[in-house]
């Protein structure tokens, strides 16, 4: 399904990213891996990157080869980080790598990005996610403390996926001459490194939600949905969130509309 297409996965050193390289090589792809942590399995090459530093990310993209086939951006932070970082790493960092690699792409080529179940709620953060469009790196600090951003749990994290949501729509034809296509994904609660963080900001918000779920989500379970959005068989899918999260995003929107 992905036989010599070049993939960059970033996150690749554990969780949906470790799964999602370790399935692009079986499938045939080329794995170019991107984490802040070295790792040597299921990738072709590693790159190190540190996607909170702007200058970090110039060097990546430099070092990067050409006539990449698609991106699975799937590194970030969990709600335990500080806000700032949590919107410099999942929102500001994950835009700015995607745009300045545009150039980098084959044409064709696809963008997967790994947004959340926590971004569910962008209907409801439409102005400040306007506000946040062209956010650049030294603005992060004056935007999360002008909308007490850190003072509600997990607020960051929510607030990056929402935003991430919303940048995936809008970005649905804007390289659409050079067949370009970009799509979201959004989790739920899975078994990863990162999910002990979640519950311990969440709390009792997480447990409710994990109890209407017959078990919590592997890699397993997302990664395949990554490789199907890279892959040649998705060229008219355009700016979609896929929800792959056992049924939550479904029952929430049933009780958020009395259904």
């Amino acid at each position: 399904m992905l036989t010599n297409k070049k993939i960059v996965v970033t996150g690749c050193a554990s969780g949906i990213g470790a799964e999602t390289a370790r399935l692009v090589k079986e499938l045939g792809g080329t794995v170019l891996g991107v984490d802040r942590n070295e790792v040597s399995e299921n990738v072709d090459s590693f790159y190190k990157v540190d996607f909170g530093d702007k200058s970090s990310i110039d060097a990546l993209v430099d070092a990067l080869p050409g006539d990449i086939d698609g991106i699975a951006n799937i590194a970030g932070v969990p709600p335990t980080v500080d806000a700032e970082t949590v919107i410099r790493v999942n929102l500001v960092g994950l835009k700015y790598f995607t745009e300045k690699m545009i150039d980098k792409l084959a044409d064709g080529a696809s963008i997967v990005n790994l947004a959340s179940l926590a971004g569910l709620g962008w209907p409801n953060s439409v102005d400040q996610i306007k506000e946040a469009a062209n956010l650049e790196f030294g603005q992060v600090a004056d935007f999360v403390a002008r909308h007490d951003i850190d003072k509600e749990q997990a607020r960051s994290y929510f607030f990056a996926k929402e935003a991430l949501v919303v940048w995936t729509m809008q970005h649905r034809w804007t390289w659409r001459d050079r067949g370009i296509r970009v799509n979201a994904i959004s989790p739920g609660a899975v078994e990863t490194p990162i999910l002990k963080d979640f519950l311990e900001t969440l709390g009792e918000k997480a447990e409710q939600a994990r109890k209407v779920m017959d078990r919590a989500g592997t890699p397993k379970d997302v990664a395949p949905v990554v490789a199907f959005l890279l892959s040649d068989m998705t060229p008219w899918i355009r700016g979609t969130n896929i929800a792959v999260d056992g049924g939550q995003a479904a029952n929430a929107l049933c009780n958020m509309n009395g259904l």
